[in-house]
């Protein structure tokens, strides 16, 4: 048998959409609790300015990655055979999830 398909044949997408938006609930999980820990850190020691504004600053990001995320997983489940994700949401996603690393690790320090 020949593992490529004949000309004309229809892809069956399988499960792979169900496990895609299974990644984005896994990783918007994540995400809230990196936002959540990041917030506590700031907080730990007491309201200070700085403290607050990176903590606030956490809580945006973690809105913008939960409304990306929110979009990708709807477009998921819209349609059997789902459109890929577009380049500039693909750009706000990694730039949204690095900044709240970059946020995260700057309250540690």
């Amino acid at each position: 048998m020949s593992a490529v398909p004949a000309a004309g044949a229809v892809r069956d997408p399988g499960l792979q959409p169900e496990r895609t938006r299974l990644a984005w609930r896994r990783t918007t999980l994540a995400a809230t609790v990196a936002a959540v820990l990041a917030a506590k850190s700031a907080l730990q020691s007491g309201i200070s300015v700085t403290g607050a504004a990176v903590c606030a600053l956490c809580c945006v990001l973690w809105l913008g990655f939960l409304a990306l995320a929110h979009r990708r997983i709807q477009l998921l489940a819209a349609s059997p055979e789902p459109r890929a994700l577009a380049p500039r949401h693909a750009t706000a996603t990694v730039l949204v999830t690095v900044a709240l690393a970059v946020c995260g690790a700057g309250l540690l320090l």
